[in-house]
């Protein structure tokens, strides 16, 4: 079986679904409706689908998605070890005025942050960014007071319009917190129909903060459904599947402003483009049940509980997600780069070095199966 990077490797789960979503052919497609919501207190009108530019090499690609009326664009400091915020800034060159430009700094030193977010900007080609998020903040120590004032001098220094920080994972014990600061604009969070309304509550709580809310990882890993093979037998029966329902149903909730897929190629935008005037469907909720329980086992839901249960002192959350990018992104390269760059003692311990695992998922997912999973990728 071969596994394909693309999100249009997914399938519907069989004939009966595919004949529910007859494929249009593009020649009668109507002219994708655009829709925008207020980025919260920031006022920023953003598209409801924004670009994830993550995992993105083409640039015509982006420059596309600007033409057509995309005008979030999210990148990172760290992604695809710093080019990918060259690649964004010379897509954008001709529409630096209309679009809004996010991006991200994973470092907690003060003075290292400060050194990256002008590495930023000189890598993205732009006196400022409209929104600069502290990543992936894990615990509430991670937002220090001089973290929080180098974002706030850099407001003041016009760098950066709006502030924000992004959380992964244990989002309860990050995000209120974070809002009890009073110094952030936006939110990004992960937020998409694996977890379901766990993280509802949070999200209302950062909106009567008056914080924009920006939703990532609506695709739960982009793993495939069972039956997926290969591109002939898609050929036949190539249907909108788990991608589309999986951003309908982010979209569904009038809280998110916007939803920041990663988008790779033409055709992907032009699917993306077309949800944001789809409604979410009986036959989108059908889709995404079978999905649910095909990545119980696979998809980590980043709750925390798993903190310091591993007896080896294992990252597991991390490890997960580590071999999520592979077999679910199809993007090996990103897991070996993340894998590579934690401690090499944690490199080197084994998973199947304890006779019983001392991690007990409460979300299902099979834990010694998914860390060995990553080890056997990356370290091959």
């Amino acid at each position: 079986m071969t596994m394909h990077s693309s999100r249009r490797t997914f399938l519907a789960g069989g004939l009966g679904l595919a004949a529910a979503y007859p494929v249009q052919s593009k020649s009668h497609a109507e002219e994708p409706k655009l829709s925008y919501r207020t980025l919260g207190k920031t006022g920023l009108k953003v598209s409801t689908v924004g670009f994830g530019c993550m995992i993105t090499s083409d640039i015509s690609v982006i420059k596309r998605a600007a033409d057509l009326g995309i005008n979030h664009f999210d990148t990172a400091r760290v992604y695809m070890g710093g080019n990918n915020e060259r690649l964004v800034g010379e897509a954008l060159k001709g529409h630096r005025k209309n679009v809004y430009i996010a991006t991200k700094v994973l470092k907690r030193d003060p003075k290292s942050a400060a050194a990256d977010l002008d590495t930023s900007l000189k890598e993205l080609g732009t006196d400022y960014v409209d929104i600069w998020y502290l990543h992936d903040i894990r615990r509430p120590g991670d937002l220090t007071p001089e973290l929080i004032e180098v974002q706030q001098r850099a407001v003041s220094a016009g760098k950066v319009r709006f502030t924000g920080f992004s959380v992964h994972m244990n989002f309860r014990e990050v995000i209120p917190p974070a809002l009890a600061t009073g110094k952030f604009d936006v939110l990004l969070t992960t937020y998409n129909f694996a977890l379901g309304t766990q993280v509802d509550d949070l999200v209302e709580q950062a909106r009567k903060a008056g914080l924009g809310i920006i939703g990532m990882k609506a695709m739960a890993g982009s793993f495939r459904l069972p039956g997926a093979t290969d591109d002939g037998f898609q050929a036949k029966i190539k249907a909108p599947g788990v991608p589309v329902a999986a951003l309908k149903w982010s979209l569904r909730n009038p809280l998110m402003d916007c939803v920041i897929p990663s988008i790779k190629d033409m055709e992907e935008l032009d699917e993306d483009v077309q949800v944001m005037s789809a409604p979410y469907m009986p036959a989108d909720e059908k889709i995404l049940s079978a999905q649910r329980d095909f990545i119980r086992p696979l998809y980590c839901h980043g709750c925390g509980e798993c903190a310091g249960a591993c007896r080896l002192g294992l990252p597991v959350p991390d490890l997960v997600r580590f071999a999520m990018y592979s077999d679910g992104y199809g993007e090996f390269r990103l897991g070996r780069e993340r894998f590579l760059a934690l401690p090499e003692e944690l490199r080197e311990r084994r998973c199947n070095a304890c006779p019983e695992c001392a991690v007990q998922c409460p979300n299902g997912v099979r834990v010694p199966e998914r860390v060995q999973k990553a080890q056997q990728l990356f370290l091959a």
